[in-house]
């Protein structure tokens, strides 16, 4: 690889198009990647700044302005996982910034360069790999026929040739003709989706089929994986990207069936076949995205019932890149499938891709219009698509030569549905922005299955479910009311006031103090909007509501949160997860709902955190706050909004003005249909219960749901299984025990014992020489010492290294987190997620090993008991119980 000369990249910084070349290969196995925010105004340039941490550029990373990826070569010293006991370029940066603040050499030359350095460097970040996990009746519209026709009289009239069409029941669905996307009325009417690009983030995309051939655009496609152009997929099921794109754009011709939008353009952008670090994923959804329009992801944290994670920093970076700057200014659509862990009682809201209120979140509806068991219900499910259950799958493009799939499914295959309108909507209205797409979600979808309890009426007059969203997406009301559509104007937001109970507060490490504790009925408190907080933020009409609490608890599935607007109108946050028995609590965590929608927000929130009052469970509500989503009153007065680089204290800090950024944390995102069931196609739909009869039925704070006794949830005995990391809107601030603080941190503890020992033999001496002969009791070898008191010096030293995270020991340190309990009795939280990784490498780019499962295998967890380690259990390290977010090194 030929790095950019320091001179060329400043005299090209003007030029985009330069910087925008192919991404360089990377070479994690000789040299360490890390991010550099460098700061051009602060008086060093990026070359002094390079060459002062010792570190040499490789190019802008991705389309995130002023951040540079950087590297330099590891050094002999470091060990068998490639980890230095001491980051040499943290190491590099504290001394500088020693000497910047050293009185003593503050008129030298060299303290001088060391403060525009220091002032420079605006955020670093060490780049680990990791690995993503992939996912895999409305009325007849008055603009369709009332006398439907059949798929084969569509094909003979509109020419259809491909041999799959008539089996593709989500185009023209024979049998239930009202539930079907509704889109060849508009094919009809030459819109066909000419002129917008898809990009497929995913696994690949078989760019030589002759079903994606002629509508391949290589020029938005790249192998984050593999670092080459071009997305070909190589391992033995990377197939997904294949399948989803051929949902959205396969030719219509004479092989398989015929996409959505099947005259737009695919472009496959190939993350999830091997490890991955942060800034290629955040480079990954940003990669042309002023020609793509569209991100279609079908992957997220493990839907597995216990995962709480979401994006780091500079994913959450480049998502809001994306909407600010992408297409122009109109924004880049990202498209997510809401999870597929519906059995397992899985929620979408504990994912923080799909909670992210610049995501439209799609969840699956099956060919009968029933809501199929594996789809997981949240308040932030936008709306659904049609995907598989009840006896039927999506048929669509597969890998090789005239290959076909007939066991497409899943949440994963429902969101590519969904982009496939978006795309018809963008090619016959360009200039809609990414707000359009949503506001257009929210008024065009389709309730169905009106008798269902899960429907509820919003203050809007809109009704909503947490399985359906607002109901499904119809092609032919979508479009046409895109063509009519007033643009809406900027976003506006408003940060209310944190609320803190009882003193309640929790440090950056996570440790907590105060709180109030959950009680038999639950805990609530309020906060206020005035009129007056709206026009100062030139705020004029809601969209979505973000929540971020801080609670710890002993048992994090036992936890429901709901939220209770002004007019009465209650979203259930967080419901019971009978498998999560995580004891890290929600140590800042961000909820999002989109059921108050064009509510007015003015008057007094309720939240209320309750849990399932076990006698040996229980926790502490510390504090909340909540933030408006929506337009601005005066356009003129719109600005952008930064992402804090530190947002899960209690109560907020301030951003440092030049921090050192932790580790990014390793993590792996496994396959879509990893946590797919394999009998999705034949998954037992229904619309006669609401989506969490278990939620609480006190009225005090709204109208409660009534409790379905049959549902599976309820009766489910409470799994024993593995937490997983418990990840807020930043995942890596969660491990800062690799920057330089820590690790002074670490060794003054080490002195600190040390000197404890020193003092222990210096005074066993002293009584000998008194007695002049040994005590019986001093004559121990050091072992007997280090038994007791070396062990737990050995736990601190290894937790500011590495060490697995949540409720399993380490396999090497045997760290557990009810130790920490154990030392600091009011600290309701112990790991978050990276705050102790396991750096053992996984299998880089392998297939994961888990598998679904209907409910857990795992005997029921005793509570507050530490259990060994096994190598039976799942291995982990910031990742997921069953492995599917872990380390992993490149073996290329």
């Amino acid at each position: 690889m030929r790095l950019l000369p320091f001179s060329l990249i400043l005299a090209l910084l003007a030029c985009d198009p330069v910087l925008g070349a192919r991404p360089a290969k990377r070479h994690y196995t000789t040299h360490d990647y890390y991010v550099l925010e460098h700061n051009p105004n602060a008086g060093a340039s990026l070359a002094e700044t390079a060459r002062s941490l010792g570190v040499e550029v490789v190019e802008r990373a991705g389309e995130l302005h002023n951040h540079w990826l950087v590297r330099t070569a590891k050094s002999p010293s470091q060990d068998l996982v490639g980890r230095d006991s001491e980051d040499r370029v943290y190491r590099a940066l504290d001394e500088i910034r020693r000497r910047a603040e050293s009185p003593l050499e503050s008129r030298s030359e060299d303290a001088s360069l060391s403060k525009r350095v220091s002032s420079s460097v605006k955020y670093l970040s060490r780049q680990e790999l990791r690995q993503r996990v992939k996912r895999a009746p409305p009325p007849i519209p008055a603009s369709r026929p009332q006398d439907s026709e059949t798929a084969s009289a569509v094909a003979q009239r509109l020419s259809i040739v491909d041999p799959e069409f008539t089996q593709q029941w989500h185009l023209v669905n024979d049998e239930f003709p009202q539930h079907m996307m509704n889109v060849t009325a508009l094919w009809e009417m030459g819109i066909t989706g000419k002129g917008v690009i898809s990009a497929l983030v995913d696994d690949g995309l078989d760019y030589n089929s002759d079903d994606i051939a002629a509508n391949f655009y290589a020029e938005g496609s790249h192998d984050y994986n593999d670092h080459t152009d071009l997305p070909t997929p190589a391992l033995f099921d990377d197939h997904h990207g294949t399948r989803c794109a051929g949902q959205i754009a396969a030719v219509k011709n004479n092989v398989c069936g015929v996409g959505i939008a099947y005259d737009s353009k695919v472009a496959g952008i190939r993350i999830l076949s091997g490890p991955i670090s942060d800034i290629d994923e955040a480079a990954a959804l940003n990669y042309g995205y002023q020609n793509s329009s569209i991100y279609s992801c079908s992957w997220g944290p493990p839907d597995n019932g216990r995962a709480m994670e979401g994006p780091g920093y500079l994913i959450k970076k480049a998502m809001v890149n994306g909407i600010e700057n992408g297409r122009g200014g109109k924004g880049s659509v990202f498209v997510f499938a809401s999870g597929n862990g519906g059995r397992n009682g899985d929620q979408c809201n504990f994912d923080g891709y799909t909670n992210s209120i610049f995501s439209v979140t799609v969840a699956a509806l099956d060919y009968r219009g029933l809501h199929p068991d594996y789809s997981e219900a949240c308040a932030a499910n936008m709306i659904v698509a049609y995907s598989s259950g009840s006896g039927n799958h999506i048929v669509t493009t597969d890998i090789g030569k005239n290959k076909c799939s007939h066991t497409h499914g899943g949440t994963s295959a429902a969101a590519p549905n969904a982009a496939g309108v978006f795309a018809l909507a963008l090619s016959a209205r360009p200039d809609l922005s990414w707000r359009d797409v949503q506001h257009l979600c929210v008024r065009t979808a389709i309730r169905i299955n009106p008798d269902d309890p899960d429907w509820e009426m919003t203050a809007a007059g809109r009704p909503f479910s947490y399985k359906y969203g607002y109901g499904s997406i119809n092609g032919v009301d979508f479009v046409k009311a895109a063509q009519t559509w007033d643009l809406v104007k900027p976003q506006a937001w408003v940060d209310l006031p944190v609320v803190q109970l009882k003193d309640g507060a929790m440090d950056i490490f996570h440790a907590a103090s105060g709180g109030e504790d959950i009680v038999v009925g639950g805990v609530t408190s309020t906060i206020q909007v005035t009129k007056d907080m709206l026009s100062s933020n030139n705020f004029e009409k809601l969209e979505h509501i973000t929540i971020k609490v801080w609670i710890t608890h002993s048992r994090r599935g036992d936890v429901e949160v709901e939220l209770v607007s002004p007019k009465g109108i209650k979203s259930i946050l967080a419901a019971k997860r009978y498998q999560d028995s995580a004891n890290t609590g929600f140590p800042g965590w961000t909820f999002m709902t989109v059921k108050h929608w064009d509510e007015d927000p003015i008057g007094t929130w309720t939240i209320r955190v309750s849990d399932q009052n076990k006698e040996d469970e229980s926790g502490k509500f510390l504090g909340w706050t909540m933030s408006l989503w929506g337009s601005v009153v005066d356009a003129s007065k719109a600005k952008p909004w930064d992402v804090p680089l530190i947002d899960d204290t209690l109560p907020p800090i301030p951003n440092p003005e030049t921090p050192t950024a932790p580790t990014a944390t390793s993590k792996t995102h496994a396959k879509p249909t990893s946590h797919l069931p394999g009998d999705h196609g034949e998954s037992e739909g229904e619309a006669h219960k609401p989506a969490f009869p278990g939620s609480t039925t006190s009225t005090s704070i709204g109208q409660a749901k009534p409790t379905d006794a049959s549902d599976t949830l309820e009766s489910a005995p409470s799994g024993s299984s593995t937490p997983t990391p418990d990840e807020g809107w930043f995942a890596e601030l969660g491990n800062l025990v690799s920057n330089q603080a820590w690790f002074f941190i670490a060794l003054g503890a080490v002195a600190l014992f040390g000197a404890g020992v020193g003092i222990f033999f210096w005074r066993r001496a002293v009584r000998r020489r008194k007695n002049y002969s040994s005590l019986p009791g001093d004559d121990m070898a050091m072992g007997s010492v280090g038994g007791r008191r070396g062990t737990r010096t050995k736990e601190l030293y290894d937790a500011f290294g590495e060490a697995s995270d949540d409720e399993d020991a380490d396999e090497e340190t045997g760290l557990r987190p009810g130790r920490m309990e154990e030392r600091s009795p009011n600290v309701g939280l112990t790991y978050h997620a990276g705050f102790l990784d396991d750096d053992t490498p996984s299998t880089a780019g392998g297939p994961p090993t888990s598998r679904y499962k209907d409910e857990p295998d795992l005997p029921p967890r005793e509570p507050h008991v530490e259990r060994s380690h096994s190598p039976d259990r799942d291995s982990h390290g910031s990742g997921s119980g069953d492995g599917s977010w872990e380390h992993a090194s490149e073996t290329r």
